[in-house]
């Protein structure tokens, strides 16, 4: 009996050793994945696809990469590797919800034309400030006194138009109205020596603002460099006499003069030029092009002008066959152009995208984007998504009396950057169509379908177009 015990007690002693081992195995931590690089090309050492995205129909580009790829997608344009991203949700992420992460970015050639003070080059409590002068100034309240001023600069327009009676480039010719009602938005009502000096030296800054970035005399980049020293030394003369004279005017000028910093300082000349010319160049080819697209999309739909005329023709009698001014609340009520308008502004999609930059490393949908990298959000991209948009490419301004969902349509950008004076955009367009359609009549001549980039798409060779009187509004 006692060599069965021992043994039964040998027997549950290694039983024992053998259900419970001797080293416990720790557990490996769960290893998280390291975020990857969104899929696509880099191209060419340095140049990238800088070439290819130039050498062709940029939407073509961009098409063609979010079929490949998806909706982000990496590239290398412009000496920059960027990020590329072509969904509503990736746009809200960058310029809403997200907006800390990435910081407005533009090459420094182009940011010294401007001026570095400018409003789009900034965030943080700089930019708010600056950009709440600017909202105020271009608010509908404020704007809807303009009405009479702007309906004189569009009927001076037209009938230059037709008093010339030969084709003109509309496209240019909308740049001279966009840049005359820019000029009234910021300075009111401008001596005319002060507004030729100006207009005479933002041309020569224009043509070199998209050139290459040299300062070699006599070259369009060097020759800019000059012009926008000149418009410093005007505005710096404007903005004394209006101190001398102690004007207190609400235009952008005024709200800017009025400026004062959390430690009480006003904004000094460089900072008021910068900021003035930044409007002026982000109001001029953005409604010009605008205003050039609506031209063709209205002359090439004779049911559609035919809808757009009825409706002003109303507004039209009630003013008493025109002799009374516009109001504000007939421009609000005006639903068939207004649709065109939006229609316009989706199919041009005259912003096609843009630039930012992450100041922090960012994973977005198990990617990474790194610091330092460049961030675009594709509206063009997101605008001609049949998804969201049925027949993308057919003119269909009825697709907007349901309105769209959110972040499919942003042609005026999103979030704490987005454009301030889109209300006087709108505006001009509904003042211009209201006089275009109810007194003149028009033929787009030499008709193209192709678009050109310089930089924003306008109908080939700037539209040739002829104007005349319609026949009841003959003098």
């Amino acid at each position: 009996m006692e060599i069965i015990a021992v043994f039964l007690c040998i027997f549950f002693f290694f039983s024992s050793l053998l259900s419970y081992p001797l080293i416990k195995k720790q557990k490996k931590p769960q290893q998280i994945p390291k975020p990857k690089l969104p899929p696509g090309s880099m191209g060419w050492p340095y140049i990238g696809e800088t070439l290819q995205l130039y050498s062709q129909d940029p939407n073509i580009f961009f098409a063609s990469k979010q079929k490949r790829y998806g909706e982000i997608f990496k590239t290398h344009i412009l000496g920059c590797p960027c990020v590329m991203l072509a969904s509503p949700e990736a746009a809200r992420f960058v310029l809403v919800t997200h907006a800390h992460l990435f910081k407005p970015t533009y090459p420094k050639s182009k940011e010294k034309l401007i001026g570095p003070s400018a409003l789009f080059f900034h965030q943080g409590e700089y930019h708010t400030r600056i950009r709440k002068l600017v909202q105020t100034s271009l608010s509908p309240e404020t704007i809807r006194k303009l009405i009479p001023d702007i309906e004189t600069e569009v009927v001076s327009s037209l009938e230059s138009w037709v008093s010339a009676g030969q084709l003109i480039n509309a496209f240019q010719e909308m740049k001279k109205f966009s840049f005359n009602i820019g000029i009234l938005s910021v300075f009111g009502h401008l001596e005319p020596k002060y507004r030729d000096q100006l207009k005479e030296n933002y041309c020569i800054v224009e043509k070199g603002y998209n050139s290459f970035p040299n300062r070699i005399p006599g070259t369009a980049y060097s020759k800019a460099l000059l012009a926008r020293r000149r418009i410093r030394e005007i505005i710096s003369d404007i903005i004394s006499k209006r101190k001398e004279q102690r004007l207190v005017d609400k235009d952008l000028l005024g709200h800017l003069l009025n400026y004062k910093d959390e430690k009480g300082q006003s904004a000094s000349d460089d900072q008021i030029a910068d900021n003035v010319i930044g409007v002026l160049f982000a109001a001029q080819d953005t409604t010009a092009s605008v205003l050039t697209w609506i031209l063709k999309y209205l002359h090439d739909d004779q049911k559609l002008l035919e809808a757009v005329k009825a409706e002003q023709m109303a507004v039209y009698e009630a003013n008493d066959q025109g002799k009374k001014p516009l109001t504000w609340s007939q421009t609000r009520n005006m639903p068939i152009t207004h649709r065109v308008i939006l229609e316009s502004l989706r199919m041009a999609s005259i912003i096609s995208f843009t630039f930012r930059e992450a100041v922090v490393d960012v994973v977005y949908k198990g990617y990474l984007i790194p610091k330092g990298w460049k961030v675009m959000p594709l509206f063009r991209n997101i605008h001609h998504n049949p998804e969201f948009h049925p027949s993308p490419h057919n003119f269909d301004p009825s697709r907007f009396e349901v309105a769209p969902k959110p972040n499919t349509f942003m042609p005026f950008g999103n979030g704490v950057h987005s454009c301030p004076g889109n209300e006087l955009a709108k505006l001009n367009m509904f003042i211009l169509i209201h006089h275009l359609v109810t007194k003149y009549r028009w033929e787009v001549v030499g008709y193209q379908n192709g678009i050109q980039y310089s930089p924003f798409p306008v109908p080939m060779y700037g539209l040739p177009t002829r104007f005349w009187r319609n026949h009841w509004n003959q003098r």
